[in-house]
């Protein structure tokens, strides 16, 4: 997830033959005066000038407030399955860019990469792209390259003026709609369900994921005759026992026939959308084998395990929707004398009190993290804000690395830690642990 620059007045020299990715990224970086700058109109033009009509691929936008990473993961791995070349689009990345474009299951190569870069650097001339909308492009240039059938594209940001939206979409998926990124898409769900919906077009197929879709969702949906299956009325859930790994497994009846969706870490609601949306684009693809390969997936990030004795969970989640989400699962892991002991660092923008609200009732230890990056919260500032949210007793730290080895020191061998917020929160605390890992912890 790339920090916003400081531009200068002089664009910088394109990089020339033979450069890594870190300086085309680096230069991606500084060649748009803003990071993020919503609309289409730049994108559209350079998008002409690399495919003169519609890449011959079937395209699946997944738009929503949250678990998009998730359908995007199993929209995959199941297309996959069913033998179709897919590639995959999302963002941001944990560790390394190539982890937002992937090749038939696989991060890009630096090479691949490098020479999508290229191809958009030659054909937007003197077009200014963001960092995103220069990525999103790229992206699209390696897929057609590489002779994909599906293109599986998580939106970036809303999705009406989304980069990702230039593409008409064969298929939708709409994972949820709640408050997030205010000061571009709103401070209510009837406006951002508007920005979400526009990914929508007209008579294709699509899925809502959460109950209660806003009207302005419902009111696209119907305008544009878009075959939108509702969760509650096209389709059911229906919670069973928990097992004994502590999560309830869910069975999902769609077409009257039932498919049991895995107990553990991903979204179930995202994951149940994501299994409609294969169902109607390979419907020949059995029950049996749908249940096998979502038994294995798993997505760096989201509720992810990462240690055991004690327990150890990273989560990207960094609004108040997801926050409740990552509170339910935490609380399906608890037990008498069993605490939960968070590390949470945020930026500025994001609803601090409302994450701290959402959590407040299972987290027995808080750890704040100061964040060095743009729009970082310093950790005083932090724990201001959440005092805010009545939860005190919060101890700051200057870092991440700080913050979870506080934590990790505090911790019995029963209890649970987890490592939540910004992408950058994760981030380091998951290369702090995959290197601990590695020298055996």
């Amino acid at each position: 997830m790339p920090p916003p620059s400081n531009h200068p007045d002089q664009p910088p020299a394109s990089p020339g033959a033979g450069a890594t990715v870190d300086q085309w990224l680096a230069y991606l970086e500084a060649i748009h005066p803003t990071e993020i700058d919503l609309g289409l109109d730049r994108v559209l033009v350079v998008l002409r000038r690399l495919f003169r009509r519609k890449p011959q691929a079937r395209i699946i936008t997944v738009a929503g407030t949250n678990g998009k990473g998730s359908a995007v993961a199993t929209v995959e791995a199941l297309l996959r399955v069913a033998g179709r070349r897919t590639g995959a689009y999302t963002s941001p990345h944990l560790q390394r860019y190539n982890e937002r474009v992937r090749l038939n299951g696989e991060d890009i190569s630096d090479d691949a990469l490098v020479k999508a870069f290229e191809a958009v650097e030659a054909a937007r001339g003197n077009v200014s792209l963001t960092y995103f909308e220069f990525g999103t492009l790229a992206a699209f240039v390696a897929f057609a390259d590489a002779g994909l059938e599906d293109w599986v594209l998580e939106v970036g940001l809303g999705g009406r003026l989304d980069a990702v939206n230039v593409l008409d979409a064969d298929f939708a998926i709409l994972t949820s709609v709640d408050i997030d990124h205010v000061a571009f898409l709103g401070d209510n769900r009837e406006v951002i369900g508007f920005e979400k919906a526009g990914v929508l077009r007209p008579g294709i197929p699509a899925v809502y994921a959460d109950s209660e879709p806003p009207r302005s969702v419902l009111q696209q949906s119907s305008a544009q005759k878009v075959r939108m299956a509702l969760f509650g009325q096209d389709y059911q859930l229906k919670r069973e026992p928990a097992t004994a790994s502590g999560f309830a497994s869910v069975v999902l009846n769609y077409q009257n026939q039932p498919i049991r969706l895995p107990a553990g870490p991903l979204p179930v609601k995202s994951v149940a959308a994501a299994v409609i949306a294969v169902r109607q684009l390979e419907p020949d693809l059995s029950v049996a084998v749908i249940e096998q390969v979502l038994s294995g997936i798993s997505v760096p990030g989201r509720f992810e395990r990462l240690g055991s004795s004690p327990d150890i969970f990273l989560d990207v989640g960094h609004n108040p929707h997801a926050a409740g989400w990552l509170a339910g699962q935490l609380e399906n892991l608890k037990s008498p004398g069993r605490r939960v002991h968070a590390v949470y660092g945020a930026l500025a923008d994001k609803d601090v009190e409302g994450v701290g609200k959402a959590m407040a009732g299972v987290v027995d230890a808080w750890y704040l993290a100061g964040l060095k990056v743009p729009r970082g919260l310093a950790a005083h500032q932090l724990q201001a804000r959440l005092a805010d949210a009545g939860i005190d007793h919060a101890p700051a730290f200057e870092s991440v690395a700080e913050a979870l080895g506080s934590a990790l020191s505090a911790a019995a061998l029963n209890d649970l830690v987890v490592v939540f917020g910004s992408f950058y929160t994760v981030a380091e605390g998951r290369e702090i642990l995959l290197a601990q890992d590695s020298e055996g912890r």
